[in-house]
């Protein structure tokens, strides 16, 4: 069983050492990825801190989270690693926590896990609520887009992957910067892999975030929506057709016509100053509800139909 830890880094100077330092022994690599930080981080570790283990790597412009992650993963991949952690350089995830990550792999009950800070009410209680309002907000519309409708908490980094689930994906394709954990979850379940959550506490120190979380909902909230299309297009319109497909259409058809017809009608009668008619109101509100009825009976198939049987099985 060969593991691997690809630390992304970028202003975390401050906390890198005591990251490094409680990476469990059983880790087979590690791999520091040096995303043109300013505070020379890279550099640093390499001349301050000796582990057989490290594997320092330097990007040559400023790529963004994913940009440096993906670096990490080719390199696990050119090592012929079985399973790849992603912790951050900023201390806010416990290293110590690496096995419950590795562990649903290793049994072959998932292909890819993830941290998940809202599990459990008492670790929420530390959490600034901005980051609540936001998370919660972005999670919603992440399981929409995704179609992992029992995962939470999208934006967390706190990852691990198999090496089978890996190689399949299209690196080229992921979104390089803040957008990337949230863009994995598309693609995994374009490979159809199995994601497990994971729960955990996060640690919040003296760092600064660079990403805000509510600034980032409008960005995080279109390509959301991009993904839920490409998605919906992708398996229910060109890898197979069902009734489900059916549903969705009938769905969005009616609901729109209800919703524009409506409204249509609605404004015509407040300018002339006439009442709506009875027949007109019924046909409006009675397709808006057709519609969503639709709609609902969609996304159950959809709840229905998330990956569970893993890409890779027991890998011991």
């Amino acid at each position: 069983m060969k593991i691997a830890v690809v630390i992304p880094c970028y202003r975390v100077v401050d906390n890198i050492f005591s990251v490094l330092q409680d990476i469990p022994k059983e880790v087979t690599k590690i791999y520091l990825i040096d995303d043109l930080c300013p505070q020379n981080t890279g550099h640093i570790v390499k001349e301050n801190f000796s582990d057989k283990r490290l594997k320092v790597l330097f990007n040559e412009e400023n790529t963004g989270v994913g940009g440096a992650v993906l670096k990490g993963y080719k390199e696990s991949i050119r090592d012929e690693m079985d399973i790849t952690v992603k912790i951050d350089g900023d201390g806010q995830m416990d290293p110590k926590l690496l096995h419950l990550f590795i562990k649903p792999i290793v049994d072959g009950k998932a292909d890819y896990t993830k941290g998940n800070r809202f599990f459990y009410p008492e670790h929420i209680k530390n959490m600034p609520l901005i980051r609540v309002i936001g998370n919660s907000i972005l999670s919603f519309i992440t399981k929409i887009s995704s179609g992992y409708w029992g995962i939470f908490d999208p934006t967390n980094g706190y990852t691990a992957i198999s090496s089978n689930a890996l190689k399949k994906l299209q690196f080229e394709k992921i979104d390089k910067r803040y957008f990337f954990e949230t863009d994995m979850l598309f693609r995994l379940n374009l490979i159809r892999a199995v994601v497990k959550d994971i729960p955990m506490e996060a640690v919040y120190g003296d760092e600064n975030s660079s990403l805000n979380v509510l600034n980032s909902i409008p960005i995080f909230l279109y390509k959301n929506l991009l993904n839920s299309f490409k998605r919906i297009i992708y398996f229910y319109f060109l890898r197979e057709m069902s009734v489900a497909s059916l549903e969705f259409l009938l769905g969005i058809i009616l609901f729109f016509f209800g919703l524009i017809y409506g409204f249509y009608n609605w404004n015509i009668s407040n300018e002339l100053g006439v009442q709506t008619s009875v027949g007109t109101v019924m046909l409006s509100f009675g397709s808006l509800m057709m519609g969503l009825q639709f709609l609902m009976s969609f996304l159950h198939y959809d709840y229905n139909i998330v990956p569970k049987d893993p890409i890779s099985k027991n890998i011991n």
